[in-house]
């Protein structure tokens, strides 16, 4: 009698672990920066399983069938599995739906929203096209762990197709009161879709709320608001806020390296001022990058003691460069560092750093490293990794973080100093208080954050939904009085 596989986790989501490049020479492939990436993939190093994404190119005709890949190359621990992406589905799926429609919709842009049927129909037959991917990955033991909005129709995909497969699912951004939601002509589909999952995650419990009353008043569902249990098909799906964690001691162990401390140090004397600035994000016009750059520009205006003393170092990410609103930003961004450097610039001193480009994560560590100030100011953001991973960089506890009281961690980060990204005044005045902070407010604060970084780090995360998967299992009781077919 032949022994049965182990049970893996088979990991779904848009972009995953590894990106595919054609070149003249075969397909290169190159590991992607991400904070899912970050959080999720030492995980499937660890356990192995599959990762199911689409990996970032062109598919070179129709019906091309996707790249199944051991990976990482020399030593494989896990298999990328690639869903392949036509021309056309990247521009109305990806640059279209996701991002001109639920992407403003979830981050309450609505002017920004675009609903077009095109677009919508796109997202359809992508969705579908990631759960027949995933359906040939994953066995009857099995678990399935699908992620965020660009996927929301794969559970229900999955759940018809295979009805006893374990499913989790997390949204990784905020999810939209139904008022809001209600706009998206097809927002009852995407709940229908998300309720083809077991147990669903978000980051706060203002976005399980906002869910639960969503399934509530648009699809009729039964819903057990304090235990965060939908009753639908005969089914109960478990809804909780399990804020994403980081892999609190990798970053610890990356800070402590002397190749990192090195790059820290020569990056401070290359630049030369007594106070660093850092902000890291996306190009997107939810982070908030014109603002505080407003605000660093009136902090130079109100408090000329700190020319020639500190600076910004605005690590901007290339992010949808095909969708306009990104574009625009981008030349906005560019044109108000050259203003301001051209305003303050003095000698050797330059009042701001701008890169348009990601970094490794040592690169990265590195700069946490090296500032003091860590401005994290979104308008609004789901959670917010970047606050936690400098958090978890800064061995000797010293440094201060500036956090939009609009990140889904200022919940979370108590330590941090809050700040309201929308009152540029108040934001620039805020800068000049983390600027002159003393160490010994710095390590105060510091040793809380760390504290609560370090318990609630990824595996704590990644914990949750296993504990809310054995919860579900070991329920009993009727399920017939609820809502909904």
């Amino acid at each position: 009698m032949s022994q049965k596989q182990p049970a893996k986790i088979v990991m779904v989501s848009n972009r995953g672990s590894y990106n595919l490049q054609a070149t003249r020479d075969g397909i290169q492939v190159v590991p992607a920066i991400s904070g899912l990436v970050s959080a999720v993939e030492p995980f499937l190093r660890e356990k192995g399983g599959v990762w199911v994404a689409w990996g970032g190119r062109e598919a070179p005709q129709e019906n091309s069938p996707g790249l199944r890949l051991p990976v990482p190359e020399g030593n494989p621990a896990y298999t990328f599995r690639e869903v392949p992406l036509t021309a056309d589905e990247i521009n109305l799926y990806y640059h279209g739906f996701t991002n001109s429609a639920l992407w403003p919709l979830c981050h309450y842009f609505l002017e920004k929203c675009r609903y077009e049927v095109r677009e919508w129909s796109a997202y359809v037959d992508v969705n579908a096209k990631f759960a027949a991917a995933t359906l040939e990955e994953a066995g009857e033991r099995d678990t399935v762990w699908v992620n965020d909005y660009h996927l929301a129709l794969v559970p229900a995909h999955l759940r018809h197709r295979r009805p006893q497969l374990k499913q989790f699912f997390f949204w990784h951004i905020p999810f939209p009161h139904h008022d809001l939601l209600a706009t998206l002509p097809w927002a009852t589909h995407i709940l229908r879709g998300l309720l083809g999952t077991d147990v669903l995650g978000f980051h706060l419990q203002a976005y399980v709320d906002n869910f639960l009353q969503a399934v509530a008043h648009m699809l009729g569902a039964r819903v057990d608001f304090e235990a965060g249990i939908v009753f639908w098909e005969q089914r109960r799906i478990h809804v909780g806020a399990w804020p994403m964690g980081i892999d609190y001691q990798a970053f610890q162990r990356q800070a402590a390296s002397p190749a990192t401390m090195a790059r820290a140090q020569k990056l401070r004397e290359q630049i030369g001022v007594e106070r660093l600035a850092l902000s890291v994000e996306r190009l997107d016009y939810t982070k908030g990058i014109l603002e505080r750059l407003l605000a660093w520009e009136r902090l130079l205006e109100e408090a000329p003691e700190w020319r020639g003393r500190a600076a910004l170092i605005q690590v901007a990410v290339p992010s949808r460069t095909a969708v306009p609103a990104y574009r625009q930003l981008k030349e906005q961004v560019e044109a108000t560092v050259g203003r301001i450097n051209g305003r303050f610039s003095d000698g050797n001193y330059q009042p701001v750093y701008y890169f348009w480009r990601g970094l490794p994560r040592r690169e990265l560590v590195a700069y946490y490293l090296a500032a003091d100030v860590m401005l994290v100011t979104p308008l609004r953001d789901g959670l917010n990794l970047v606050a936690k991973e400098y958090v978890a960089s800064r061995r000797d506890q010293t440094g201060v973080l500036v956090l939009s009281r609009f990140a889904g961690a200022a919940q979370e980060l108590k330590g941090a100093v809050l700040v309201n990204p929308y009152d540029i005044d108040g934001m620039a005045m805020i800068f000049n208080t983390a600027l002159g902070m003393g160490r010994a407010e710095q390590s105060k604060r510091l040793q809380l954050l760390q504290e609560r970084v370090r318990r609630h780090d990824v595996h704590w995360w990644m914990n949750c939904f296993h504990q809310a998967m054995a919860v579900r299992e070991g329920e009993t009781g009727d399920v017939s009085g609820s809502a909904g077919s």
